[in-house]
């Protein structure tokens, strides 16, 4: 199966990249980021022709778009990524033993990544920096919405690999059928981990079906408690930004639960969404405060699909709740574990909110929508993860490490 001969030569490749030294990597990113401005009429013009083929009003259309400024973006990204210390041999542990031993706990790639995405072609770019950075090769399955796109991403790096003396098959790019997935998923020996990114079907049908270890990201039902001590002004703001900043990604604001002693407060707070076109889905007592407050064709009653569902789009629900407790409940109920913030001047309601929510990110008086490799200075990410095995968070370079255990010494034997 040709699927298998990509897998090997991936493996060999990865081979090669661990021999080869960190400056040479830095160089042949700064070179891809050069390429990526020469080349952005090629990648405009793919990219149109994926657009060309999805309905604008799609939510996944966003993720989909291609502009100059997201390729120059992209080049950045590369340069800050070429910027960054590599996140290989770093000693994470050492001890000597009585006996004289020297044991070394030493960061290592982990050979072969595999990641599954849907309509995102920027992720290739991001997958493949931070995979050669830290000594991967990288195995891209892209969707079929993002074909032309993705075919266009991977040919210019493949060629850039070429130019600089790289073995190109440092990154291939799997057909976009349910067949190439299933290779990956069952790719036993060949790949050393697979990272799924996009929706929870994706997510939940990689987590079913594969045979090789996987890394859980990108799902995110996420929240913000606006608690009783709450300023008004800085959650109109937190709220406006983390729901409408980008509809399409993964930390955009889905509920907002609200302290009932804030009720008199909701329509300030839900003013700016409405100037954004946000329909609110509300339950009960928070639709009674919005009534005459917020436009009506925007305003609809929440029910059972309101809360738990990642809405990808100009759409927000809202819970009432009578404290923190309740609020905290809520959460546990219905959070994917991704991101969360407290909207409070109350020192001990925020140290409450963030030793008990479980999620991979808790913030307080902050916006989700930094949730993000970049923004945490990581240079990019890999996808977001949410559960808690070996990564958990935004990953990059260094979560695309393991380790292993190196043993010095000078004739010990055991008795």
């Amino acid at each position: 199966m040709e699927t298998q001969h990509t897998f090997r030569r991936a493996r060999e490749a990865a081979r090669a990249l661990n021999r080869t030294a960190s400056e040479r990597i830095d160089r042949l990113l700064l070179a891809l980021a050069d390429a990526v401005e020469a080349g952005t009429e090629e990648l405009l013009a793919a990219n149109a022709r994926d657009r060309s083929r999805m309905n604008p009003a799609d939510p996944a259309y966003d993720r989909l778009l291609l502009d100059r400024g997201r390729l120059l973006g992209i080049a950045a990204d590369l340069r800050n990524v070429a910027a960054l210390p590599s996140p290989l041999g770093r000693i994470l542990d050492r001890t000597v033993r009585p006996n004289g031993m020297e044991i070394r706990k030493v960061s290592v790639p982990f050979g072969v990544v595999g990641v599954i995405y849907e309509a995102r072609p920027n992720v290739g770019f991001d997958v493949f920096a931070l995979c050669v950075k830290s000594g991967n090769a990288c195995i891209l399955k892209g969707g079929s919405d993002a074909r032309d796109s993705n075919a266009a991403i991977a040919a210019l790096i493949r060629r850039t690999l070429a130019a600089h003396g790289f073995d190109e098959n440092t990154l291939a790019l799997l057909p976009p059928t349910h067949e190439a997935t299933a290779a990956l998923l069952g790719a036993t020996g060949l790949v050393d981990l697979v990272i799924p990114r996009g929706g929870r079907g994706l997510i939940d049908f990689v987590r079913d079906h594969a045979r090789v270890p996987v890394i859980e990201t990108g799902a995110g039902v996420c929240h913000a408690y606006f608690d009783r001590s709450g300023d008004t002004e800085k959650g109109a703001a937190i709220v406006l930004n983390a729901k409408t900043r980008r509809v399409s990604v993964c930390n955009a604001l889905d509920t907002l639960v609200v302290h009932r002693d804030r009720l008199t407060d909701l329509p300030r707070l839900c003013r700016p969404l409405a100037e954004k076109g946000v329909e609110l889905q509300a339950d009960e007592a928070a639709r009674t405060a919005l009534h005459g407050n917020y436009p009506a064709a925007l305003l609809r009653a929440a029910d059972a699909a309101s809360f738990g569902t990642e809405f990808l789009s100009l759409r927000l629900s809202i819970r009432t709740v009578a404290s923190l407790d309740e609020a905290l409940a809520h959460i546990a109920r219905y959070s994917s574990q991704h991101s969360e913030t407290i909207i409070a001047e109350d020192a001990e309601a925020i140290r409450t909110f963030q030793r008990e929510v479980d999620a991979a990110c808790v913030y307080a008086n902050v916006s989700t929508a930094f949730t993000d490799g970049a923004q945490f200075g990581m240079g990019a990410e890999i996808g977001i993860s949410t559960q808690k095995l070996h990564a958990r968070g935004p990953m990059a370079l260094r979560e695309l490490t393991s380790y292993k255990y190196l043993i010095a010494g000078d004739g010990q034997t055991r008795p």
